[in-house]
């Protein structure tokens, strides 16, 4: 009985919601004029999205569970006055940025001030049109919506120098700039990185640059992009990081150094847009690397008892849950360092495993794509990760051996003490 019923298409299976969807659409498309349904079926798809996934999250997720979590990490409760455990303190957050009053700058340049938060808004809605949530739960399944994806998460650095530029504030401008700077420099090793993912999933039969596509690859060869190239699931994360703005890569907003970065002359509702749109995004990164790098809504089979949008959204917080973990513990980085690091660490890396991943993926086609040569390519890609990595960075003059453990105590203030010098100061 039980197979019987994991193989219905019934509208009360709540393991694909597109079941249900699909009763209601078929019905509406009886009543309705032509072409009604599909503007009903953007309705359904966006409020379902919203309902199921983005509200919760980025309330109790992004909010109150990243508050509480870093709190708990660093000794501290968190919020905890709100409603019972503080559960209503992203309620209260709401009620606040509403009710506060929106100033504008006299000088400022009021039509573009406004409209930067609106842009920043619109593309974090559209990224989720491609991510698959389930076999059928997709609203755009288009054969390149990876490059969709990228294409529209390079618009929101637009509008953050709309609005730094718009504010006619100097400490505004500086912040843009840092966007702009950090955007171009780490996008080019995030996209090399991604490169590799398409290379492993660009077999015949499959798309590589289809996200549904890439979950199927996973699903067929039972095993993870992560596991086959995780030197790209790696810098992935570092990039994305930063292009997020997220601590410890968080320059633009280095409240020592530039006050607020681009939102310095932002308050109310239009800073809320801003702060609420990077939880979205940050979640929207999260759903994507769950699905080019953790295989999506499957999970080796589980996923024909478990509702496979759950294993989808429990991937993509296990994902959130490392900036979370980075927020809570890296002190942030000097411009000059992330910029450095960026070009002169990440992208030669990148650009290796690239050139590894695809001396592998000519090697595997000529074995016919035998699906346990698989896991040999994982196995040696996770040594020669830790191999590049330990060696590029031994090649850019990182010595361990000279990094100090404990405190240095110095009679006199004179700059880098060199170990084992303490006691002649």
């Amino acid at each position: 009985m039980a197979a019987i019923f994991l193989a219905t298409d019934n509208w009360y299976d709540l393991r694909d919601l597109a079941n249900l969807t699909d009763a209601i659409l078929d019905g509406a498309d009886k009543i309705l004029p032509f072409g009604v349904v599909y503007v009903l079926a953007a309705l359904i798809g966006f409020v379902a999205s919203f309902l199921i996934f983005v509200l919760p999250s980025q309330l109790y997720v992004g909010v109150y569970g990243e508050r509480k979590i870093i709190g708990r990490m660093q000794s501290r409760y968190g919020p905890n006055r709100a409603g019972p455990f503080g559960l209503l303190q992203p309620i209260a957050d709401a009620i606040k940025l509403l009710t506060k009053e929106a100033l504008t700058p006299t000088k400022s340049d009021r039509v573009v001030m406004y409209i930067a938060p609106i842009l920043f808004v619109a593309p974090a809605v559209l990224i989720f049109a491609v991510i698959p949530f389930g076999p059928r739960m997709v609203f755009a399944d288009v054969p390149v919506s990876l490059l969709y994806f990228m294409a529209i998460t390079s618009l929101p650095v637009i509008s953050m120098f709309m609005a730094g530029w718009s504010a006619n504030n100097k400490y505004s401008l500086f912040g843009a700039m840092r966007i702009v700077a950090m955007a171009i420099s780490y996008e080019v090793p995030l996209v090399t990185a991604l490169l590799a993912a398409v290379v492993i999933t660009s077999n015949p039969g499959s798309n590589g640059l289809s996200l549904q596509g890439m979950v199927l690859w996973a699903d067929d060869f039972k095993i993870w992009v992560a596991f086959v190239s995780p030197l790209a699931f790696v810098i992935y994360f570092i990039c994305v990081s930063a292009e997020l703005n997220r601590t410890p890569t968080d320059i633009a907003e280095a409240e020592s150094e530039i006050v607020a970065g681009y939102l310095t002359e932002y308050s109310g509702m239009k800073w809320g847009l801003f702060y609420g749109m990077d939880i979205g995004y940050a979640l929207g990164a999260s759903a994507f690397a769950a699905t080019v790098f953790l295989g999506g809504w499957t999970f080796f089979g589980l996923e024909k008892w478990v509702p496979p949008w759950m294993i989808f959204i429990g991937k993509t917080h296990l994902f959130y849950f490392l900036f979370i973990w980075t927020r809570g513990t890296l002190p942030r980085l000097r411009a000059d360092q992330l910029m450095a690091f960026a070009w002169k660490f990440l992208l030669p890396v990148a650009i290796f495993n690239l050139l590894v991943v695809t001396t592998e993926r000519m090697w595997w086609s000529d074995q016919d794509y035998t699906k346990g040569l698989i896991y040999l390519i994982a196995a040696v890609n996770v040594l020669l990760a830790v191999v590049i990595v330990f060696a590029w960075a031994h090649f850019m003059g990182y010595r361990p051996d000279e990094t100090p453990t404990r405190p240095r105590l110095v009679k006199n203030a004179g700059g880098y003490v060199p170990i084992g010098s303490e006691g002649k100061q």
